[in-house]
């Protein structure tokens, strides 16, 4: 329980520094959301290696996302991701209802705009974390109703 907490502060001091510290130039155009994604990038490729370091090797593209779905996201977030979809054409999309960076932020509809902060760094964890599994990957994250957000993964073809 205290390394959850202590998670979750150090995310929001995370993005409030990554905020602070940038000039209105930077927030404007999106660097500050790129930063914060390229900090979980990097992080997230340290953690898959960690984790997988004594898994066997998996079949597929499917596989991966299950154990990045179930495995990855359980380690990270203390649950697994309630909903996994796919188009079996490289387009998964990640639903979480209670998406525990979020729940400290309203559950309603006021803080909506300023959800990306808070979604970028975990954008950054999936993508670096499928990285190193060898699946390079474009991902987004879309929130409607807080805490509930979905993360759609988009698979680069190589």
């Amino acid at each position: 329980m205290a390394d959850e907490a202590l998670f979750l502060l150090l995310h929001n001091q995370m993005v409030s520094g990554v905020y602070k510290s940038a000039e209105q130039g930077e927030v404007e155009n999106g660097r500050c959301i790129t930063k914060l994604e390229n900090m979980g990038f990097r992080v997230g490729q340290g953690l898959i290696e960690r984790f997988t370091k004594d898994t066997a090797r998996f079949k597929d593209e499917l596989d991966i996302m299950k154990f990045i779905c179930k495995d990855f996201w359980t380690t990270v977030f203390k649950k697994q991701i309630d909903n996994l979809r796919t188009n079996h054409q490289g387009i998964y999309v990640l639903q979480d209802n209670k998406f525990r960076l979020l729940t400290q932020l309203s559950a309603g509809k006021q803080y909506l705009e300023h959800a990306s902060k808070y979604l970028a760094f975990t954008c950054g964890l999936i993508r670096g974390g499928l990285s190193n599994l060898g699946i390079k990957s474009i991902v987004t994250a879309e929130v409607s109703s807080m805490p509930a957000c979905k993360f759609q993964v988009m698979i680069q073809k190589l």
